[in-house]
C-alpha cells in the first residue's frame, strides 16, 4: 500500500508508506522514515505490526507512538485493505474491550462503558511477593477479590503516576490474561482475554534496568457493565536504600465523587398533567401515585431548562428517547438503570438498533431516584440547549417521544423485551402542556395482525364448516348458477386468500425485508402464504366429479387446507407475543386457546349429530312402508339442527374476533 511518510519533527506528522516489488527489511523501512521529506515504502510481502492502530481517521500509531497518515493518492490502489482496516479499528472500539485489547486507554485506564467510576477504595486487592526490588528483579503481582470480569494492570513510577508504564510483565495463565504494549515498552500493561467472570489474577513484573527508585502499581478492575474502579492505587515497591516519597497529592485523574443524586421520598404524580407540565402516560389516564404499572413521564418548563421526571415497572431500566422519526437511531435517550439497589441516570445516544452509547453526564443535574415496590423512577433537570454536547437535541423542537423498558443482566443494559411506547406525532415539550399516550405498536403491524385474525379465525373456518356440514341442506338452491353452498364457500375462501396476501406483504414494507428478530413467526407466514395461493390454483385445475381423479383432488385440498390451518394457527401464537404487537399475555394464549376449543366443539357437534341422523335412516330405509315420512321427517330436524348450530357458531366466532380486534387496537 502507497503512502507518504513525513519526518516525525515538530509538528510533523509521518505517513504510511508504499509497497515495492523489491526485498527490503522493515527495520530499514523505519529507519528510512526519519529521513525529513522522504518516501518510504513497505517491502512485497512484508507484514504490517500487529500493533498498528487507527488513532484518528487516516492516521495510524504503532506500540512506539509512532504515527503514519495515508495520503488520498494511494487510498485508490489498496482501499480494500485500508477499509478494513479502518473497520477493524472501529469494531475494536465499539466492543467497549470485551477482549481485553485496551491499548486505547492506556493513559486514562478507563472502560468505555460509559457511566461513572466507583470511588475509591475498590473491594478488590492487589499484592506483591517482596516490596524491594533491584533491576532485573521478578516480582509476583496478584489481583483478587469479588468476581469481577474485565481489569487493566500497570507499573509506573511512583513519584509520577501519570508516566509512562515501567517494566515488562510475564504471564502465568494465558487463558485468562494477555500482555499489551503502553509507550514505548513492549509487554508493559495487562488485561482480560475475555468478559468471563475471575475471582484471582497472577503476573510477573520484570523491573528493568532504568527502573526508577519506587514503583507503584496501578489498577483498574470492572465488576460489572456499570460497576467499576479506575486507576486503583496499588502497592509500592523500592530499591535499597531508595529516598523516600515526596508527598503525592492523589493525581486528578484517579475517580473523584460526582455530584451527589438525592433519593425521592415519595412517588411521582400525574397531577398538572396537561395544565402545567406536559406528560406522556402508559396507560393514557393512568396515575404512577396510584397505578403502580403506569409508565409515566413528564416535563416541567423552568425558564431555560426542564425537570423531567421518569416511572416505570420493572427490576432492569426504563428510558426514554426524542427522535426525528419512528426508527431507533441518532436518538437523544436517558436511562434510568437499577443497579444494585440504586438507580442510576445516564444520557445517552442511539446510534440503530444497538446498545446505547452512555454521553456525559454533566449535561444532567439535580438527579433524584427511588426504587419501591417494583417501580423504578428517576428525575434530573437538564437545559433546553446544551451547545457543547452534540448528541443532547434542542428540547424546543418537535420531537417523537419513545418510552421503553427492559432488563439489565450483570451491570449490562439489554434491548427492551417489548416494543417502546411511540406517539402518534411529533410533540415540543416545551411547548403547551399537553397529556397523550402512544402505541406501543405501529399501525401498519396492528393492520397485519387484524387482517390476518379475520381471515383464519373468522372467514376460513366458517367457510370450512359450510363445505363439510352443509351441502345436504341446500342439495338444489342455486346462486349465480352454482349450489348455494359451495358459492358461500369459495366467497369466504377467497376472501381468506386476499387478506392473507394484503397482510403477508405488510411487515416486509415496515421492516423494508426480513425481520431477523422475529423467530419462528415469519417462516410459518411464509408457509402459509405458499399453501394458501396453492389452494386456489388446485381449484382451477380441479377435476369434474364424474373423473376418476377428483378422489386425488379431493384428498390434495383438504389436506393442504388442513395443513395451513394448523400452521397459521401456530403463527397467531407467536405473532402475538411478537414485540411489535406483544398482546397482553396470558390473556392471549388462553383467549385464542378458548377459540380452538370453541371450534372443536362445535366441529364435534356437528360430526356427531351426522352419524346419529344416518343411523337413524338406516331403520327407515329398511321399513319400506314408512320411507317417505320418515326419512323426510329426519332430514328436517337434521336441518334445523345444525342451522342453529351454525349460527350459534357464527356468533361465537364474531365475539372471539372483536375481542382480538378490540385488543389489538389498545396496544
Amino acid at each position: 500500500m502507497k503512502i507518504d511518510s513525513k519526518a516525525t519533527g515538530s509538528g510533523t506528522t509521518p505517513g504510511l508508506p508504499k509497497r515495492q516489488t523489491h526485498q527490503s527489511d522493515l527495520e530499514m523501512a523505519r529507519k528510512r522514515s526519519q529521513e525529513p521529506h522522504t518516501e518510504m515504502e513497505w517491502v512485497e510481502g512484508a507484514q504490517l505490526p500487529d500493533d498498528l492502530r487507527l488513532v484518528r481517521p487516516w492516521v495510524f500509531q504503532d506500540h512506539t507512538g509512532r504515527q503514519w497518515v495515508a495520503t488520498m493518492e494511494t487510498m485508490e490502489l489498496h482501499r480494500i485493505g485500508l477499509v478494513f482496516c479502518i473497520l477493524a479499528s472501529v469494531l475494536e472500539l465499539v466492543a467497549s474491550y470485551a477482549n481485553g485489547k485496551v491499548t486505547e486507554a492506556c493513559r486514562s485506564m478507563k472502560p468505555r462503558h460509559g457511566g461513572t467510576p466507583k470511588p475509591l477504595p475498590s473491594v478488590h486487592t492487589m499484592t506483591v511477593d517482596k516490596t524491594e526490588f533491584n533491576p532485573g528483579d521478578q516480582i509476583k503481582v496478584v489481583l483478587s477479590g469479588p468476581s469481577f470480569r474485565g481489569f487493566f494492570i500497570q507499573a509506573h513510577d511512583a513519584a509520577n503516576i501519570d508516566s509512562d508504564a515501567v517494566g515488562s510483565f510475564i504471564l502465568l495463565d494465558g487463558k485468562v490474561s494477555q500482555l499489551l504494549t503502553c509507550g514505548h515498552n513492549q509487554h508493559s500493561a495487562v488485561s482480560h482475554t475475555s468478559s468471563s467472570g475471575k475471582v484471582k489474577i497472577e503476573v510477573l513484573w520484570n523491573a528493568p534496568s532504568n527502573a526508577p527508585p519506587h514503583v507503584q502499581f496501578v489498577f483498574t478492575v470492572v465488576m460489572e457493565y456499570y460497576i467499576y474502579w479506575v486507576k486503583v492505587p496499588g502497592p509500592k515497591i523500592s530499591q535499597p536504600n531508595a529516598p523516600p516519597l515526596p508527598i503525592h497529592i492523589v493525581p486528578s485523574s484517579l475517580p473523584v465523587t460526582t455530584e451527589s443524586v438525592a433519593q425521592l421520598n415519595k412517588s411521582f404524580t400525574a397531577i398538572g398533567c396537561g395544565s402545567s407540565k406536559f406528560c406522556v402516560r402508559d396507560p393514557s389516564d393512568c396515575d404512577p401515585e396510584k397505578n403502580p404499572k403506569c409508565f409515566f413521564l413528564s416535563f416541567l418548563t423552568d425558564n431555560c431548562s426542564l425537570v423531567i421526571e421518569m416511572s416505570g415497572p420493572g427490576n432492569g431500566y426504563v428510558s426514554f428517547a426524542l427522535s426525528h422519526d419512528k426508527w431507533m437511531g441518532d436518538d437523544d435517550t436517558y436511562l434510568c438503570v437499577k443497579v444494585d439497589q440504586e438507580v442510576q441516570i445516564y444520557p445517552a445516544y442511539a446510534t440503530g438498533r444497538t446498545r446505547p452509547i452512555i454521553g456525559m453526564e454533566t449535561s444532567l443535574r439535580e438527579k433524584a431516584w427511588r426504587f419501591a415496590e417494583g417501580v423504578i423512577q428517576c428525575s434530573f433537570r437538564r437545559n433546553i440547549h446544551i451547545p457543547a454536547h452534540k448528541n443532547r437535541f434542542d428540547l424546543d423542537q418537535k420531537y417523537y417521544i419513545f418510552l421503553a423498558d427492559g432488563r439489565v443482566e450483570r451491570g449490562v443494559v439489554h434491548r427492551h423485551h417489548h416494543q417502546p411506547l411511540i406517539t402518534a406525532k411529533k410533540f415540543n415539550v416545551t411547548g403547551s402542556p399537553e397529556s397523550i399516550g402512544g402505541s406501543r405498536s405501529p399501525l401498519i403491524i396492528k393492520t397485519h395482525g387484524a387482517l390476518m385474525f379475520i381471515a383464519w379465525m373468522t372467514t376460513v373456518s366458517i367457510g370450512v364448516l359450510v363445505a363439510r356440514f352443509f351441502k345436504p341442506i341446500w342439495p338444489d338452491t342455486v346462486l349465480f348458477g352454482e349450489k348455494i353452498w359451495f358459492q358461500v364457500h369459495r366467497t369466504l375462501m377467497m376472501f381468506t386468500v386476499l387478506l392473507t396476501c394484503t397482510a403477508f406483504v405488510l411487515p416486509f414494507i415496515y421492516r423494508g425485508g426480513w425481520s431477523k428478530h422475529a423467530g419462528a413467526h415469519p417462516f410459518l407466514g411464509c408457509t402459509v402464504m405458499i399453501l394458501t395461493v396453492l389452494q386456489p390454483i388446485m381449484a382451477v385445475f380441479r377435476p369434474l366429479p364424474q373423473n376418476p381423479r377428483r378422489i386425488i383432488f379431493n384428498r390434495a385440498h383438504w389436506g393442504t387446507g388442513t395443513v395451513a390451518r394448523i400452521i397459521a394457527v401456530a403463527a397467531m401464537f407467536l405473532g402475538m407475543d411478537l414485540q411489535e404487537l406483544d398482546l397482553p399475555d396470558p390473556w392471549d394464549s388462553l383467549v385464542l386457546t378458548g377459540f380452538i376449543v370453541w371450534h372443536v366443539l362445535t366441529d364435534i357437534t356437528l360430526e356427531a349429530h351426522g352419524y346419529f341422523i344416518n343411523r337413524k335412516a338406516k331403520p327407515a330405509e329398511e321399513d319400506q312402508s314408512n320411507i317417505v315420512d320418515s326419512i323426510g321427517s329426519t332430514e328436517t330436524t337434521g336441518h334445523s339442527f345444525r342451522k342453529k348450530v351454525l349460527a350459534i357458531y357464527i356468533c361465537g366466532n364474531i365475539a372471539f374476533l372483536i375481542t382480538f380486534l378490540v385488543a389489538i387496537n389498545r396496544v
